[in-house]
């Protein structure tokens, strides 16, 4: 039986045997100093790219679920901050996309799902009693254009920002590439 994994690993040995990575070959830092933060969804791997006229070598890209920073302190903000201080980012975009999945979150059906996957009662229990309150915590969210603008305030407001960076919103349209701005952070204080 074939599984993804050996279909992955069998195409990779000829990928390097062929020696077609060399397409690919660039610098570890962004041509144009950008960095993105977009969903995950799996209609913008290739779209968002092409429709913000970007290439292999551009820009670097973290994917969130609905292209939400929640945590100051998490690891998609040390992720922004290491690009700006480490990897000569000067200007972040935050994607948000059309028919996003984050808008019809559920977390009593995704919990229900946990449940179904293996995950105990004692376990959900021993979060709820730890103060981790898992329908906060996998909330989505009502409006796409809300949630871009919450994530580049807290981009923006972050103690730790460098002064002046411009941090941009944009909504994106997942079949035509369309792109809405939402926030244009050059002039934005």
């Amino acid at each position: 039986m074939t599984t993804q994994l050996s279909s992955i690993m069998e195409h990779n040995h000829k990928f390097v045997q062929d020696k077609q990575y060399e397409a690919y070959e660039t610098s570890k830092l962004p041509d144009k100093k950008t960095l993105i933060v977009t969903c995950m969804d799996t209609r913008l791997v290739e779209l968002l790219p092409k429709a913000m006229n970007f290439k292999n070598g551009d820009i670097k890209i973290i994917k969130t679920a609905g292209a939400i920073v929640s945590n100051p302190f998490g690891s998609a903000m040390r992720s922004i901050l290491v690009g700006l201080y480490e990897l000569n980012v000067e200007e972040v975009i935050v994607v948000g996309h059309h028919e996003c999945g984050m808008a019809s979150l559920n977390s009593e059906r995704m919990v229900s799902s946990m449940k179904e996957r293996g995950v105990s009662d004692e376990v959900l229990s021993t979060l709820d009693h730890s103060g981790i309150k898992l329908d906060e915590w996998l909330r989505g969210f009502d409006n796409v254009t809300s949630a871009v603008e919450n994530t580049v305030s807290l981009i923006k407001n972050h103690p730790l920002l460098p002064r002046n960076t411009p941090v941009h919103g944009m909504v994106i349209h997942p079949a035509t590439g369309a792109l809405d701005l939402v926030v244009e952070g050059y002039s934005a204080p």
